[in-house]
């Protein structure tokens, strides 16, 4: 090994040793760093005429480096680096310049006073001499200022003493002289066996196995019988019994710990059996009391021949069955079977509305209109039917599964005995209803930070506090602990099998990357054919350190070594078809400290837009900083950090400190964001913090989620016919942000190719100030290993563009293959590498035609629209029954995952800036104002996207019940204005000017929905924000006063209190909002200064915490 030299820049990525090259500005200035696509090999980065040069340092098998230089040019082994950058400071060694400048390694800034530790639990002092040790009491060495201290008492002392002011009157004799011997003098004998590096503790053993001894032998006596009864209800016989019986006799001397274990499962599964036989004999269907899902009765109004009706729906999941009722106690002759109920439509004007469309027993569909007392109980309702449809669908595998994410910094304090609520989204924020608490989730991930129990307690807290809730003893998928960081996976027995390729790593980024008190823990693993990703993770703390929190998340990305080790160009930001990060972030309100007490006050009446505005996390991602499209759902919960213990009506914002008064402002420190795939069904459900569990001064946040998933592909097709055809990608042009001067090809990867494929080099077009532009001609075919079409909808390509000189990525994307169902489509897509923005990707990509209905897939079961009449068509024609709620909106980038190429103008350019200027190019959801309890995000064949409510109002900030009713306040409440929505594309003529911009086509797919009518082709050419990706907001496509729906070219819309003949529904009583997710209407953000009142504008909302122009 060499010693560090000032030019070695040791892991620095691409981007930030061009940075530093173009600082320095001269010719022949050069730098080292390691390379990112080979181990052990290094990358020679040189500038010459204001482009970098890189070149490879490879390592042979004899540990000698040589530079990979022009051809010609004799390759000279060297014994180390400095060596090798001697000998190429001379002319003519083969690099486009010789060596003459080296850039110097720039200095960090010290780090400042680091936070107390969360070390691991410290051993006793290793004094392991006796009170009479005379070693014990010698005098103290000269010189120091501690001689006058006493001598610290040894271990014997230390636990003799402890075991003195316990009261051991009541245990048996023989056991109290036991444990007095061991702490008296065995306890130094086995301090002594540590330290010569046994680890056993044969006195402590001895000590156990002597209090132990008659519970040894009453296990001895009565595990014979118990293995018995097991043998008798076991058909066929299990060898289990047999293998438990020899493990134990194996071992002359196990653990009591080891055999009571053993104990315990063989009773619980005799019990087990026991149950499962005496049911089957009796003929006991296990009726309701032991369902997992206790049936549920709603009460509604139905609408009929315009009079409001009462009525009761009772919801038996376990049966498969909805009842239709009068009364609530009335009686249950009138019910639809599960499969019977087609569709549910959930309103988007009427957030308590929602139409079952159903079966009739003629064989025709009918829609049946109801309102619910609020939008909680629709929403329970829902998720109720989408479990029942689920558990009866018939499907060997599932398609959509249900995903718990929780994450909470314990503050190094056992947590309370009852920590349900947290399991059951209980609490602040976006909540699930009381009906929906005893739903199962599928998987249950939770991260903890700062946790002060050992792995198999916490587990065992966990499984406990679900078998309290669902009666389900979850399965222990995977666990990854980092000192006090931990994640925990447990999912479903039934699942246990649809597990694979599970993988977990941990990355420090301590003081010097060195320390694990902070970091990250990941776990990854295939569920079926779908790849997941988890990341938990505790970022530095402290308000002013924001970039260093930055530079934890790049660490992390770079180095957490997860999923499937063939796509190593990318990181785990593309490895997984959905990416969960989890964790204490520690960003904070960045606001002065002088500000506490307003913070405290804002909170108290729920104003937490204005907060967000300033939350760091916020503007970060604003900015393209961290976490590049990533969705984070809306906060509409109380800040989670810092409480006073005990109690969660005070925060403690300030830390009396040496070096004076702390603040730790209140902040949302503890974050759930996501990452998926386009064109993928994800749909958070809730999104909150809980109020009861306070021994910590953070509270545990939670979310839930609907994930679709896909298996092992089965063709409907005849198989003795060869399916042909292949993926072709064409007309791929590529705007790069480098300097770099090197040639680029483009490799495709995907789970749907027998192995990659690499395209011809591109050829570099022109070259502006830090970008260059790569045209790719021609077209690439990519063969899958099933040309099935319906098998290609749910694939994805990953594309990386490297250069030819390093191998290494210049940036990484994903397109999916559903995007291009219409045969032919051109995609925009951005490109990534390690966190930054390095580009766009343009080009076409065209599948083979499809032939055949598709599988209806089982999240389609929920959408979204307006249209009561929706489903009207005869049984079985899906397509007429749902025409009247197709979804036109393809402004969703979360799930387009591509950007269509119009003839808009872009009002940016195209080159990203690494500074943060490329914001008008953001795919991130800053602060999403989405309506709450919206099931209508990131699904691939209903393409509606979140809207806001008709009438402007935002999301309900539910009432925190510590802080009391907001009803007084919030008349009040400031509403800061909506983040921007812009999303720059660039212009045509920037990629190709003789390519004629392509017209979106949307795509229409049965059980999709949304507020309007199909678009004619006529209305196509929209304004950017209905044809763009919109990642901030999503606003619906709303009707206006004509009948069909549409809006004219040259009518512009009209707001809903305007529209003649139009008036609202009448209300019975007055509307309790704290429990629905409308507020009242006099509560809207106020309107600006030279800002249009037309609540359906098309022009995008502007950023949180951006001027307004």
């Amino acid at each position: 090994m060499f010693s560090p030299q000032p030019w070695h820049h040791g892991n620095i990525t691409r981007s930030t040793a061009e940075d530093l090259l173009s600082k320095a500005g001269k010719d022949g200035s050069f730098l080292l760093r390691d390379s990112e696509s080979i181990q052990g090999a290094y990358a020679l980065c040189v500038l010459y005429q204001n482009c970098v040069y890189t070149y490879r340092i490879l390592p042979n098998d004899d540990k000698k480096l040589s530079v990979q230089a022009s051809e010609g040019v004799p390759i000279r082994f060297f014994s180390a680096l400095p060596d090798l950058v001697e000998a190429y400071y001379k002319e003519n060694m083969g690099l486009i310049t010789h060596l003459q400048y080296a850039v110097q390694k720039e200095e960090e800034p010290p780090e400042e006073e680091p936070e107390p530790l969360s070390l691991p639990p410290q051993l006793p002092p290793r004094n392991i001499f006796s009170n009479d040790s005379k070693e014990s009491h010698s005098d103290p060495p000269r010189g120091t200022d501690r001689g006058t201290e006493p001598t610290r008492p040894s271990i014997s002392d230390t636990y003799f003493q402890r075991l003195q002011q316990i009261d051991i009157s009541n245990l048996p004799e023989d056991h109290q002289k036991s444990i007095q011997d061991y702490f008296r003098a065995s306890v130094c004998l086995d301090a002594e066996q540590v330290q010569n590096g046994n680890l056993t503790l044969p006195h402590f053993k001895k000590l156990t196995q002597s209090i132990c001894k008659n519970l040894n032998s009453e296990i001895a006596r009565t595990l014979p019988s118990f293995e018995a009864l097991q043998k008798v209800l076991d058909q066929p016989l299990s060898p289990g019994a047999g293998r438990l019986r020899t493990q134990l006799s194996a071992d002359a001397n196990p653990s009591v710990a080891f055999r009571l274990e053993q104990l315990t499962k063989l009773i619980q599964s005799i019990e087990d059996k026991t149950k499962n036989a005496v049911f089957e004999f009796s003929g006991y269907d296990g009726g309701h009391r032991n369902s997992l899902i206790p049936p549920v009765t709603f009460e509604v109004k139905s609408d009929s021949l315009g009079i409001s009706n009462k009525m009761y729906l009772k919801v038996d999941v376990e049966g498969g069955k909805v009842y239709f009722k009068k009364s609530k106690d009335g009686p249950e002759d009138k019910y639809f079977v599960h499969n019977k109920i087609l569709q549910l439509v959930k309103s988007q004007k009427m957030h308590n509305r929602l139409v079952l469309v159903v079966e009739t027993e003629k064989g025709k569909t009918q829609s049946k209109d109801f309102v619910f007392d609020d939008t909680k109980k629709r929403e329970g309702f829902c998720q109720l039917l989408q479990q029942m449809k689920n558990k009866h669908s018939g499907k060997p595998e599932p398609d959509m599964i249900t995903i718990f994410v929780g994450t909470w910094n314990m503050g190094n304090a056992n947590p309370p005995q009852n920590i349900t609520s947290w399991f059951q989204s209980r609490g602040q924020g976006k909540t699930h209803d009381d009906t929906a608490n005893q739903i199962p989730h599928d998987i249950y991930v939770i991260g903890t930070q700062e946790d002060p129990l050992g792995e198999k307690e916490w587990i065992e807290t966990i499984r406990g506090a679900l078998r309290d809730i669902t009666n389900i003893s979850f399965k222990q998928i995977a666990t990854q602990t980092l000192w006090s960081i931990r994640i925990v996976v447990l999912a479903k027995p039934e699942h246990e099998n649809r597990f694979s390729h599970i993988f977990s790593d941990s990355v420090k980024t301590g003081i010097a990357n060195a320390l694990g008190n902070k970091g990250a823990v990941g776990v990854s693993f295939m569920f079926n054919r779908t790849s997941f990703g988890f990341v938990n993770s505790h970022l530095t703390s402290g308000s002013e350190k924001k970039l260093r929190r930055n530079q934890n998340y790049v660490s992390i990305l770079r180095f957490l070594n997860l999923g499937d080790k063939k796509v190593n160009p990318f990181d785990i930001t593309h490895r997984f078809t959905h990416l969960f990060w989890l964790g204490d972030l520690n960003y904070r309100v960045d606001l002065p400290s002088n500000e506490a007490e307003n913070i405290v006050m804002k909170i108290k009446q729920q104003q937490y837009q204005e907060l967000l505005a300033r939350d760091q996390l916020n503007i970060e991602r604003g900015e393209d900083k961290v976490f590049l499209e990533y969705v984070e759902e809306e906060i509409t919960f109380a800040p989670t950090y810092r409480f006073e213990r005990d109690t969660r009506e005070r925060y403690a914002y300030t830390k009396a400190k040496a070096t004076g008064t702390k603040y730790n402002l209140p902040s949302w420190c503890d974050r759930v964001l996501r990452k998926s795939y386009p064109w993928v069904h994800v749909v958070c459900n809730s999104y909150g913090c809980t109020n009861d569990i306070m021994t910590s001064d953070h509270s545990p946040v939670f979310a839930t989620f609907d994930v679709g998933v896909t298996s092992q592909f089965v063709s409907k097709n005849d198989l003795s016919k060869d399916a042909q055809g292949a993926i072709k990608i064409l007309n791929c042009v590529a705007v790069l942000c480098t300097k770099s001067k090197t040639k680029f090809f483009i490799e495709y990867h995907s789970s749907c190719l027998e192995k990659f494929v690499r395209s011809p080099d591109g050829e570099n077009q022109e070259m502006k100030e830090g970008s260059i532009k790569v045209r790719f001609a021609g077209q690439v075919e990519l063969t899958p290993i099933i040309a099935d079409p319906e098998y290609l909808l749910d694939q994805h390509i990953l594309i990386c563009i490297k250069s030819t000189d390093s191998d290494e990525s210049y940036g990484e994307g994903c397109v999916a293959l559903r995007s291009a169902e219409s045969s032919y489509t051109e995609f925009s897509i951005k490109l990534t590498h390690h966190g930054e923005c390095t580009g766009w990707l343009t080009g076409a990509i065209q599948l083979p035609k499809s032939e055949g209905k598709q599988t209806e897939k089982l999240y389609d079961f929920i959408k979204v629209g307006d249209d009561p009449g929706a489903g009207k068509g005869k049984a079985g024609d899906n397509t007429k029954m749902s025409s009247s709620v197709l979804a036109t909106d393809i402004s969703n980038p979360n799930y387009m995952g591509v950007g269509y190429k119009s003839n808009i103008q872009a009002s940016g350019s195209i080159i990203c800036q690494r500074t943060g200027a490329s914001k008008d190019m953001t795919h991130g959801n800053i602060s999403p104002k989405k309506t709450s309890y919206d099931h209508a995000t990131s699904s691939p064949t209903a393409k509606t996207s979140n809207p806001i409510p008709e009438d402007g109002q935002p999301p309900e900030m539910f009432d925190n019940p510590l802080y009391g009713s907001m009803s007084g306040s919030r008349g009040a409440k400031d509403h800061h204005p909506p983040p921007d929505a812009l999303f720059a594309f660039p212009k045509p003529t920037d990629f190709d000017s003789d390519r004629q911009p392509p017209v979106p086509t949307p795509r229409f797919r049965s059980y999709t929905c949304s507020e309007t009518k199909p678009q004619s082709s006529s209305s196509t050419n929209l304004s950017m924000s209905s044809l763009l990706p919109q990642s901030i907001t999503k606003k619906p496509v709303v009707p206006s006063r004509s009948e069909g729906g549409m809006i004219g070219p040259n009518r512009p819309p009209v707001p809903v209190k305007f529209r003649p003949g139009q008036t609202q529904e009448p209300q019975t009583k007055p509307r309790d909002y704290r429990d629905s997710s409308e507020l009242p209407s006099k509560i809207r953000p106020q309107t600006r200064a030279g800002q249009t009142k037309d609540v359906h504008s098309e022009t995008p909302p502007l950023k949180m915490g951006r001027q307004l122009k």
